[in-house]
């Protein structure tokens, strides 16, 4: 089970993230542009799952386009979902409580990715390239 303070250390690590806070909700940030935020869901969210409407912390997530959010989705309901008010948006919503956190580091760095900056991003696959050879 993963926590807010896993979500922040791993969102921290990454090059050029910084955390705010919006309308008392934490985001994490590469240059300006959100890649993981805290997102409760709003009573038409609630509406919209029905019985399916997970409890606990919902954590928000870019993704680098609508195929890799479908390939999310059909991985497993359990733990990443949707609402109507996501459609068409490439992002996911994520059971905190739910996620392993293994899972999440890699949802976070994918996250990152598809937010940075091409160099930025490119140069972080290129240190982690190198480190894993190093290895």
């Amino acid at each position: 089970m993963a926590t807010w303070e896993d979500v922040r250390d791993l969102a921290l690590a990454l090059p050029e993230t910084r955390e705010r806070v919006s309308r008392e909700l934490r985001q994490w940030v590469v240059k300006d542009k959100g890649f993981v935020w805290e997102r409760p869901l709003r009573r038409a969210d609630r509406e919209a799952l029905g019985d399916a409407a997970p409890e606990g912390p919902i954590l928000g997530a870019a993704v680098e386009h609508l195929g890799a959010k479908e390939a999310l989705l059909a991985d497993d309901a359990g733990v990443f979902f949707t609402t109507p008010h996501f459609d068409g948006y490439p992002a996911v919503l994520v059971s905190l409580d739910r996620i392993a956190r293994e899972d999440l580091e890699e949802l976070v760095v994918e996250a990152w990715l598809a937010r940075a900056p091409k160099r930025l991003a490119r140069a972080y696959l290129e240190a982690a390239g190198a480190q894993e050879a190093d290895a």
